[in-house]
């Protein structure tokens, strides 16, 4: 496996939902990413803006990062926790939102850039809508296009990496799959616009992920990024890879070999009750393995992708992660 392994640094933590205000005592910015560095194979860690970075501790934070020899992947801001913008950020109908949220997304390209962080990664939360009747969809997908667009033109050296969830916390979101927030990229004509595929988000979407893959290579590499974790199909429950799904891994692994992805495969999971370490560690080592099962048998996974016969592929992943 080339690809390089890297964490949500916010996963060693954060662990509330809208019944539990914290299944565990929350450690510190600084005492996750003590943790987050001593997993094995994480060579990288992705930040959430305003939460573990900002403009007053840019500079420590890349000092840290420095010292204890991992790269800053992406960086997350924070436009789903403000409520300000529990309408939408850049499709918000009011104009001083917009240009608030504007401002403060150039904010985080501009801490992304001194992290030396290439990938500014944006899950438009609160953009999209939960009542028929109430909204512009074409103008505020216009909107949201306008306001990419701008950033991706000011900070051409960045990738803006658009991460896409059919609902939560909007009951519809504006980058629900990948054939829409490829449309979204796509539309503001700028190449580093692309897409981040989160496995969980696209389980609950009912995409098959390297089909996903597939399309976002065929618009032109707009694959920038990576996001590993599961669930049982119905939310977003960010459980640890493997719990759940298996083959949907290996088919995603071989799809991400075939064409050519060489960018980082991050965890994002929040183990609300089990141990973060732990948790985070389990799926580093099953995609991991996933990886391996890949590169072993790349022909013949090749030769049973050309063959169509179900059969055959089922005596195949019972072979490997069963030796039956």
């Amino acid at each position: 496996m080339s690809n390089k392994l890297s964490v949500i640094l916010g996963n060693l933590g954060n662990t509330c939902d809208r019944f539990c205000k914290s299944y565990k005592n929350n450690p510190s910015t600084l005492e996750m990413l003590d943790q987050a560095v001593k997993i094995p194979y994480v060579e990288g860690i992705e930040l959430v803006g305003t939460w573990d970075i900002s403009p007053s501790n840019v500079k420590e934070m890349k000092k840290r990062f420095e010292d204890y020899g991992v790269t800053c992947v992406s960086v997350i801001p924070d436009v789903f926790g403000d409520k300000e913008f529990s309408k939408g950020t850049l499709t918000s109908t009011q104009p001083a939102i917009r240009k608030k949220a504007l401002d403060y997304l150039r904010q985080m390209s501009e801490v992304a850039l001194e992290m030396n962080c290439g990938i500014l990664n944006m899950w438009m939360a609160q953009d999209g809508y939960d009542y028929l009747l109430t909204t512009d969809y074409d103008q505020e997908r216009e909107w949201l296009r306008e306001g990419t667009a701008a950033l991706a033109k000011e900070f051409p050296t960045l990738k803006f990496a658009l991460e896409y969830k059919p609902k939560e916390p909007r009951n519809f979101s504006y980058h629900a799959r990948m054939s829409d927030t490829l449309l979204a990229a796509l539309e503001t004509g700028c190449p580093n616009v692309g897409v981040t595929i989160d496995t969980g988000h696209g389980f609950v979407a009912g995409e098959n992920i390297a089909e996903a893959v597939v399309l976002a290579k065929r618009a032109g590499d707009r694959l920038f990024h990576m996001h590993f974790n599961d669930n049982h199909g119905a939310w977003d429950d960010d459980m640890i890879v493997a719990s759940v799904h298996s083959t949907i891994y290996i088919d995603l692994m071989y799809w991400l070999k075939k064409t050519g992805y060489q960018g980082w495969l991050s965890m994002d999971q929040y183990p609300y009750r089990e141990n973060a370490v732990d948790a985070i560690t389990e799926s580093i080592m099953w995609v991991k393995r996933f990886a391996e099962i890949v590169d072993e048998n790349f022909n013949e996974i090749e030769g049973l992708v050309k063959l169509n016969d179900a059969v055959a592929t089922s005596r195949f992943m019972r072979k490997i992660l069963f030796a039956k």
